[in-house]
């Protein structure tokens, strides 16, 4: 009678291999002072970043350093590769998706040169972000340490 009232449960896949860590131990405030929205961080492992959720590439910036998916229901998740990679002018970074492709969790939205990364940004360390706009009320973050791609990382209600 009243299942108007429960909040759909999404799930957010890890888009990358790697090592979860607390969002607030990101070397960055704009990210640890959770100012761009809430969420996890990772330490990539692999080479391959895909999407996190089911939805659309909304946005990727010109140098290939960070990309959101935006859900067909109100919820937007970006990944930013790397601390202060925008420097980099889009060098280590290569783009497998465009902006408004439609994509499934697990799809390759950009490929990087992981080596190239650590040796010429500040960190490697790999913000998850669900972004401010999105009808969120909980996310319920997963404590795993070590996480494959497609783990589910969060769940969002």
């Amino acid at each position: 009678m009243f299942g108007f009232l429960k909040r759909k449960v999404r799930d957010v896949m890890s888009p990358v291999d790697g090592q979860i860590v607390a969002l607030e131990s990101v070397p960055d405030e704009v990210f640890s002072q959770k100012m761009v929205g809430d969420g996890v961080a990772i330490i990539p492992v692999s080479n391959l970043f895909r999407a996190p959720i089911d939805g659309v590439v909304s946005k990727i910036f010109s140098t290939n350093h960070a990309y959101s998916i935006k859900s067909s229901k109100d919820l937007e998740v970006m990944v930013h590769i790397g601390l202060e990679t925008v420097a980099l002018e889009g060098k280590g970074f290569t783009r497998i998706a465009n902006e408004g492709d439609e994509v499934k969790a697990g799809d390759v939205i950009i490929e990087v040169d992981l080596a190239y990364i650590r040796d010429h940004a500040k960190d490697i360390i790999t913000p998850i972000i669900i972004a401010d706009g999105s009808d969120v009320q909980t996310i319920e973050k997963n404590n795993m340490a070590i996480v494959k791609s497609q783990d589910k990382i969060m769940e969002v209600s």
